[in-house]
């Protein structure tokens, strides 16, 4: 045999070498055919031998895909449209099923995807009104989507991973009602907000005004009290004092009342000249 003769050996063995030997790649599904028909789908990764011809392997990705629908119109519970953005998280879990369900196509399969939350998206809004779907209730709609997405797509060897609303639009009348309605609350909660506020205000002015009259009551009672008893405690000291000096205590009572009575701008007094008041006025030394 010449060289050429055994080179001409050597690439042949080479290409049914390489067309007996695949690798699978850790981020990859495959599967084995026999002259079309799978016999195996639970290849592992690393390196694999195949017959030539009468087997084939077809690669599928193992990492999750995901699939943005533009803005699709839902129904609630009233009729009202709405315009939801979406995505979808999913991830072939089953290669067989896959292929059997969609032909191995992931354009077919992600059509699938969508049809099937579309329809439980319609189903979800067509049982809640329009501020149950952009409220806390969304997460629990969600969710309930979710499940039931993940039930549909098994039966297609393909796992749903998550449904995510990302953003929600209201149609032109939807709009208008939603903020008359929102402007209505809002109003409500404000003039409830005022009727509170006036009714503490009364009650807080009510109970200053108890207060006021308690506090008043109590400050006339001590200081009738006080007065009282300073006036004994003046009478005790007068009677004191006039016990001490009889003459000089009744001197200096007349001094304070001729103080008080006389001298003062054009004031008359009219009193009889015997009267004892004027005593120490006519006489210095009265008896």
């Amino acid at each position: 045999m010449n060289f050429r003769g055994f080179s001409v050996i050597l690439v042949l063995a080479l290409i049914v070498v390489s067309m007996t030997i695949y690798t699978v790649d850790e981020r990859e599904h495959a599967i084995k055919f026999r002259f079309g028909e799978i016999v195996d789908s639970n290849i592992e990764p690393g390196l694999h031998f195949k017959v030539p011809i009468a087997n084939n392997v077809i690669f599928y990705p193992n990492r999750v895909l995901t699939i943005n629908n533009p803005q699709e119109l839902f129904l609630t519970f009233e009729k009202k449209n709405l315009f939801v953005d979406f995505f979808i998280k999913w991830q072939i879990i089953d290669v067989a099923d896959y292929y059997r369900a969609t032909g191995g196509d992931e354009n077919r399969a992600a059509q699938r995807m969508l049809e099937i939350v579309k329809d439980g998206i319609r189903a979800e809004f067509a049982k809640r009104t329009v501020p149950e779907v952009v409220s806390a209730e969304r997460r629990d709609l969600m969710d309930t989507m979710l499940a039931n997405a993940k039930n549909e797509a098994a039966r297609f060897g393909i796992d749903v991973v998550d449904v995510r609303v990302k953003r929600i639009e209201f149609s032109e009348d939807v709009s208008d009602s939603v903020f008359n309605r929102m402007r209505q609350e809002r109003a409500r909660v404000a003039a409830q907000l005022r009727a509170e506020g006036a009714e503490n205000a009364e009650e807080i002015r009510a109970n200053a005004d108890r207060e006021r009259t308690v506090i008043l009551a109590e400050a006339y009672r001590d200081a009738e009290k006080m007065r009282g008893e300073g006036d004994a405690q003046a009478a005790n000291i007068y009677a004191q004092a006039y016990n001490k000096n009889k003459e000089f205590y009744s001197f200096y009572r007349s001094m304070q009342a001729y103080q008080n009575s006389l001298g003062q701008g054009q004031d008359l007094l009219v009193i009889d000249a015997e009267n004892d008041f004027m005593r120490y006025l006519k006489d210095a030394n009265p008896q």
